[in-house]
């Protein structure tokens, strides 16, 4: 909603916001644009003068006063994915990256590899990357690049928000069950899936995981497009070379280069296959986007490093919520840790976490952690009950404690990493606070 926000600045309107909670960096972003925040959602914090409201798909039910004031006064309303589709997506060349993981980060990869190859787009995408000041902007060429979302649009209307985006340019990353708040099960996502499949034009192109099985059932379900597959041999495929943070990348098997980068994990390694599909798709050359990714440098709290101390104790902020992403971010550090411990700090926040959907999923996400923090923020589950044979974790409702405890324990070489789709109560920022005021 931030990004819309910015957008529909960009495009000439006059536009403020409400929420019940903001928080950096969309807060920092916002402001900058000028663009006013208000809180709580209230009818008072509804100008009296808007012409048209745009209606997130958080917290925004019936009942809420917002939405209720909305409704009682007439004023006209959509839904942000509708608004994105109808006013601002028609005319252009929509690249999607749909998928249960990583779509910020493949999507922040293929504007930069559209933008190093001079074809300044237009983007939309749910997080900050850092070789850009912004989250989304109207570009100036006819290819936009979109962070495509399976949960539903609004209150009123419950179809995934990706198919009012009409892609021509498809990228299905992964496939898992998540958002246990509004999906019954996997089988019910497939089908959503499937409905954005049924409107992607027989001359676009769907780029699409081999390595996912949901994602096979829903390409048996019906295609009418061009298909290519990545993580497959006969597709597109990558090498990691020995000793080296390197991988090389393969189409039908024969080497196309060689990317060295500062990305870590097999997950990075599948996301920038699927951004070097898509961008080959409108005829940029692979050596190109090979070239590009040499210098993308990650996406704000997808694993960013926010501070590095002495005794080479360092401190990220990674956004990973569900089992699957956890793992492979937590894999991919062990992969390249040499000494020192793996610090994880979770917060299960998401709906389908809170619900206690994946409780046996999220033990066995956090294997190559050394040592977890379980933050148990008024959770539907008791996670010490959970965790009770596992030695490497603490459980606990107060985050001073959690930071109280690692600074306490803390060790050489030791890498913290917090992991949270929320703000995490600032816990971020107050750990760095501490590890400064050592200096």
């Amino acid at each position: 909603m931030g990004s819309i926000a910015l957008l529909a600045k960009a495009a000439g309107h006059r536009v403020s916001g409400t929420d019940n909670n903001v928080y950096p960096p969309m807060s920092d972003l916002l402001a900058a644009s000028g663009i006013s925040l208000s809180s709580p959602y209230n009818a008072e914090n509804i100008p009296t003068d808007a012409e048209l409201i745009i209606v997130g798909n958080a917290n925004l039910p019936r009942g809420n006063p917002a939405v209720e004031h909305v409704l009682n006064s007439g004023i006209p309303y959509t839904s942000g994915a509708e608004w994105l589709g109808r006013y601002l997506l028609a005319d252009k060349w929509v690249i999607a990256v749909s998928g249960t993981h990583g779509k910020t980060t493949t999507s922040a990869m293929i504007a930069w590899i559209l933008e190093y190859a001079g074809m300044k787009p237009g983007f939309l995408i749910g997080g900050l990357p850092s070789n850009f000041s912004e989250s989304a902007r109207l570009g100036e060429t006819p290819f936009f690049v979109i962070e495509a979302d399976e949960y539903d649009s609004a209150f009123f209307d419950k179809r995934s928000k990706f198919v009012h985006y009409h892609p021509r340019t498809l990228v299905m990353n992964n496939l898992e069950f998540d958002h246990a708040d509004i999906f019954d099960d996997l089988d019910h996502i497939k089908k959503h899936f499937h409905h954005l499949v049924r409107i992607i034009p027989e001359k676009g192109r769907i780029i699409s995981n081999a390595q996912s099985k949901a994602l096979d059932s829903v390409i048996k379900l019906g295609i009418w497009s061009e298909l290519e597959f990545f993580n497959d041999d006969k597709g597109w495929s990558y090498q990691w070379v020995d000793d080296k943070n390197s991988i090389d990348i393969l189409y039908r098997n024969k080497k196309q280069g060689s990317l060295d980068w500062e990305l870590i994990g097999d997950h990075n390694a599948s996301n920038a296959l699927a951004a070097i599909a898509a961008a080959n798709h409108i005829d940029i050359p692979i050596s190109k986007s090979i070239e590009a990714l040499k210098s993308f440098k990650g996406v704000k709290r997808r694993l960013e490093k926010i501070g590095e101390y002495k005794n080479n104790i360092k401190v990220y902020d990674d956004f990973a919520h569900h089992p699957s992403a956890i793992k492979s971010t937590l894999d991919g550090m062990k992969k390249m840790q040499k000494e020192g411990r793996i610090i994880a700090v979770i917060e299960p926040r998401s709906n389908t976490m809170k619900l206690g959907s994946m409780k046996k999923d999220l033990q066995d996400s956090l294997i190559s952690a050394d040592i977890i923090y379980c933050y148990n923020n008024n959770l539907d589950w008791d996670p010490s009950e959970l965790f009770k044979n596992n030695q490497k974790v603490r459980v606990s409702n107060s985050t001073q404690w959690i930071l109280d405890s690692i600074i306490e324990e803390k060790k050489a070489n030791d890498q913290i990493v917090f992991m949270s789709n929320g703000g995490f109560s600032g816990i971020q920022n107050k750990c760095i606070n501490l590890f400064e005021n050592e200096k």
